[in-house]
């Protein structure tokens, strides 16, 4: 069915033009992984775009569905309300190099779109979005490469500020002026030319830009050259890759940094231009995007410690990725994909803090981190069943909430031919039993098996602190008080986090037990785990006790009883 096209950039505009960008960068995104070369050839760009600007949309959705809508006409949210939501998505769910700068694109469109006293912009504001940011992402990298998606970004904006009508018009030139620019991309960048491909970071932002298109004219417009992956059209021989040698000169071949490091930080300015200076030498790729008191942050290292204690000394990094380029994922760190082979089996498993990560890890799993309030997207857990590499993957959400996520992950996982089996563990703990009774050497089915009743045979609960006043099962709580959540439900509300979290034991040991797993926050008040171990031991005759550090997890413990 046609697009309804949009007359203006409004809040509308906005939610259509992420929506289609979405769809556009689905349908282009293995196109754009394949010609990914540069700076690293990861193979992950579309990937990293996609996830980009689906956090983005996931962002912009809530304020139409929350309690933001109703800020603009009509009941709608306004056009700054839905703005700064893209801005903030892309923002925080930015992945790599591309998405890092995508986000300060759409972060500098923001900017200008939110600054209008109406509820929606001119042609003239969409020229002067597309400007501002192409500029800011520009200054938001250390080192600009021509070439790249800068380049193409900077060829959008010229192209649109020559453009006289309206938004539609604007959009076209800026799509035509990317499409351009993107097909002269190997003529500025040896890398691309030898690889016989366009930049990928490029590629993506021409099919954003296509979705402005169709949701200013209802028309998908008809690539003029920037569609086109391949110089001339077609995978050159040999592969979609520059080799080792030739790619070696370029200063990205094998003796690059080891390490891609990304993290949102809190932080004011001065403390964020003292860390630019700071990662700018230590490594290389250094793009640090966003503004009031909110960044992300995306360098290639060798020394990934020192990345992030750069980032603890300017103020609080959290959601910290650490990718290691491995001589099994990337061969010639500016070429020549090396095959890898597949691994039989694989657990990937969602977590709620590092400590768990940490643990998680050690027992052979691949893990997605999930900060409180910030689930991962389906498109994150696809991504994670593919870095794990194998033919058949057992997948852990640990969350309730995530169900229908892990579900629609693990059917596009299938569909990419990969055998996926979904155990529906409801938290952290039920995910650590699964673990445990893991073996990747027996049937997949009977791992399966044994991997759920596990799960299922192990109850569990958190203690939590009232963020506001609500109904529960156990009565009224107010701002502050000590929640104890048996199997979801509120059991009991207390004043104290050790006295809440025994009643909460008593109650779940009544049932009988053999092992308790308990997982304790940042938060959690110090002695907390010692005085539950005694009270096992001196209560429950036969059950013993494990202690985990969790990190920043949310719940102040979680428990677990087998």
């Amino acid at each position: 069915m046609p697009q309804v096209p949009q007359t203006f950039f409004d809040a509308l505009a906005v939610r259509t033009w992420c929506g289609l960008a979405l769809r556009a960068l689905g349908r282009a995104r293995e196109e754009i992984d394949a010609i990914n070369v540069y700076p690293v050839a990861d193979g992950d760009t579309g990937t990293n775009l996609y996830l980009t600007v689906e956090s983005a949309v996931t962002a912009v959705e809530a304020v139409f569905t929350g309690h933001a809508a109703g800020s603009g006409p009509d009941g709608t949210p306004s056009l700054a309300d839905a703005a700064r939501a893209m801005a903030h998505g892309a923002l925080i769910g930015a992945r790599g190099n591309s998405g890092t700068i995508l986000a300060q694109l759409l972060r500098g469109m923001a900017q200008v779109l939110a600054e209008g006293e109406g509820p929606r912009t001119d042609a003239e504001g969409l020229r002067l979005a597309l400007r501002h940011a192409a500029d800011s992402a520009r200054r938001a990298v250390a080192h600009p490469v021509e070439g790249t998606v800068l380049s193409v970004a900077s060829a959008a904006a010229d192209a649109a500020e020559g453009a006289e009508g309206d938004c539609g018009t604007v959009a076209r030139a800026a799509y035509r002026g990317a499409c351009t620019a993107l097909a002269a991309t190997p003529d500025q960048l040896a890398v691309l030319a030898r690889a016989g491909v366009v930049d990928a970071g490029g590629r993506g932002l021409v099919a954003v830009l296509a979705a402005l298109v169709e949701t200013f004219t209802g028309e998908i417009p008809v690539s003029e050259g920037g569609g086109r992956a391949f110089v001339g059209g077609s995978s050159p021989a040999g592969g979609t890759a520059a080799s080792e040698e030739q790619c070696a000169d370029d200063g990205h071949g094998s003796g690059g940094p080891a390490f891609e490091v990304i993290y949102l930080l809190e932080a004011e300015d001065a403390a964020v231009d003292r860390l630019r200076r700071r990662l700018d030498g230590l490594g290389e790729s250094l793009v640090v995007v966003g503004g009031d008191g909110l960044w992300n942050v995306h360098v290639h290292v060798d020394d990934a410690g020192a990345a992030v204690e750069a980032g603890v000394e300017a103020g609080r990094p959290y959601r910290i990725r650490i990718t290691h380029f491995g001589a099994d994922d990337v061969h010639a760190r500016g070429g020549e994909r090396a095959p890898r082979e597949r691994v039989q089996r694989a657990v990937v498993a969602v977590v709620p803090g590092e400590g768990l990560a940490g643990l998680y890890t050690e027992a052979g799993a691949t893990t997605v981190l999930a900060r409180p309030g910030e689930p991962p997207a389906s498109g994150e857990l696809v991504q994670a069943v593919r870095r794990a590499h194998a033919r058949e993957v057992v997948l852990l959400p640990n969350d309730a909430d995530l169900r229908h996520t892990a579900a629609a992950a693990a059917e596009q996982a299938r569909a990419e031919g990969i055998r996926v089996a979904l155990i529906p563990t409801r938290s952290a703990v039920q995910g650590i039993a699964a673990l445990a009774v893991h073996e990747p050497d027996r049937r997949f089915d009977e791992d399966v098996v044994s991997m759920t009743s596990a799960a299922g045979a192990t109850r569990y609960a958190e203690v939590a602190v009232a963020e506001r006043q609500s109904w529960t099962m156990a009565g009224i709580c107010q701002a502050g008080d000590v929640l104890g959540l048996i199997e979801g439900d509120v059991a009991v509300i207390g004043a104290d986090v050790t006295a809440t979290a025994e009643t909460v034991l008593d109650r779940m040991l009544a049932a009988g037990g053999e092992l308790v797993t308990l997982v304790l926050g940042d938060e959690a008040p110090e002695g907390v785990a010692e005085r539950l171990e005694a009270r096992v031991r001196e209560a429950y005759l036969a059950v013993d006790t494990v202690v985990y550090h969790g990190g920043r997890q949310g719940a102040l413990l979680l428990i677990g009883v087998e």
